[in-house]
């Protein structure tokens, strides 16, 4: 490790830009569309800022460590990381450890602060199967051997988390998951079989819970419902409408005034597309697009597989959670709950999210220093 930390390459200045200004806007926004709330509940108008200052801090600093640890390093320890994730999975189903929020029992309390173990089954199950992977690639195209081991592994997780249930978080992890699978060079025909039943076994997950019905049926039309299901999607998209193209300007919305529930959290879009216009929202959406960009990118210069398919996991798992979180604010999909990456409120989300940052960053000092060291001297 000490030889891989003597050289270390400078950080990959583009990821870290984009990171760093996702985390301003989360910062601005937070404050800007919490401050109401805060002073209301706490009689702090700063009380959530605090906190997300707070998380973001512990998150950086885990980012910046994480950059300079060896990115093999997360290999040798996988198995624990995704058994303590398990653990963590099952601990919190547990009355007295769980809490509930929200109507999910997906955290578990630690003094003031609280974890939710579903954002860390997310990173740990994306660092096992980079490493299976990596090691077993010849069985992958194999269902017996390869493809059906992998999704019994990842639908135990997702029933785990969908107990809670949290099913946002559940739809981002097997998303990822699928996309690991087929990178890797699993076949066609595995995917389309698993999609039959998917489909059948997605319909039964909305059949099982009347709420998830009333989801749907408030995203068919939300005014059959208005002041019930309906209501947040409606107060959502009666917050981006009349941002127009500049906005209401910074600070100027008015959904956050008891309208919009908690809008520092799942729906902080719609308070940047009130304030901010038609240009803050897409700034917003095209710097998720770079993050991404950038991810696949740092993927294809990884040196081995296993940094290959790591860095893809994880590029692919903060574009599909802003890209879910992003469609529910603004009417595409049913409501899940979900956070916005970087910049919604959050602890755990907001932590795990700048430490899986963190590997990226460690997985591109590495692969230039390779690069380096396999360069003719003429």
């Amino acid at each position: 490790m000490s030889k891989f930390i003597q050289n270390q390459n400078k950080v990959d200045r583009v990821l870290f830009g984009i990171i760093i200004l996702l985390l301003c806007i989360g910062m601005l926004m937070v404050y800007s569309s919490s401050y109401i709330w805060s002073e209301y509940k706490f009689n702090d108008a700063f009380y959530y800022l605090k906190r997300q200052l707070l998380f973001a801090g512990i998150g950086f600093i885990g980012m910046v460590v994480i950059s300079y640890f060896p990115y093999y390093i997360w290999k040798k320890y996988a198995k624990i990381l995704l058994f303590s994730c398990f653990v963590l999975l099952l601990l919190v189903l547990i009355p007295g450890i769980g809490m509930v929020r929200g109507g999910a029992q997906s955290w578990i309390g630690i003094g003031a602060f609280s974890i939710q173990p579903s954002e860390f089954m997310k990173l740990g199950l994306i660092i096992f199967l980079a490493s299976i992977l990596s090691d077993h690639q010849k069985y992958i195209t194999s269902f017996k051997k390869g493809f059906f081991p992998c999704l019994l592994l990842i639908f135990t997780a997702f029933g785990l988390i969908m107990l809670q249930p949290d099913l946002g978080t559940g739809m981002v992890l097997v998303l990822t998951c699928m996309i690991l699978l087929f990178v890797a060079g699993a076949k066609l025909s595995h995917f389309f079989g698993l999609a039959g039943i998917g489909i059948i076994g997605f319909i039964g997950l909305i059949a099982s819970a009347p709420y998830r019905i009333n989801r749907i049926l408030a995203f068919l039309n939300p005014w059959e419902d208005p002041l019930g299901h309906g209501f947040q999607i409606i107060q959502s998209l009666y917050a981006i409408g009349p941002g127009g193209l500049m906005g209401l300007g910074l600070g100027n919305s008015l959904q956050k005034y008891f309208y919009l529930p908690e809008p520092q959290t799942d729906f902080i879009f719609s308070i940047i597309g009130e304030e901010l216009g038609l240009i803050g929202g897409c700034t917003t959406i095209l710097l998720f697009f770079l993050l991404l960009w950038r991810g696949i990118k740092i993927a294809i210069e990884a040196p081995d597989l296993f940094s290959r398919l790591l860095a893809l996991g994880i590029a692919s798992m903060l574009a599909l959670q802003a890209m879910i979180n992003i469609s529910v604010v603004i009417g595409l999909i049913p409501v899940t709950g979900i956070t916005l990456p970087f910049l919604s409120y959050g602890g755990s989300s907001l932590t795990l999210t700048l430490c899986a940052a963190g590997i990226l960053l460690s997985i591109s000092r590495h692969a230039k220093s390779m690069e380096k060291s396999t360069k003719p001297i003429i």
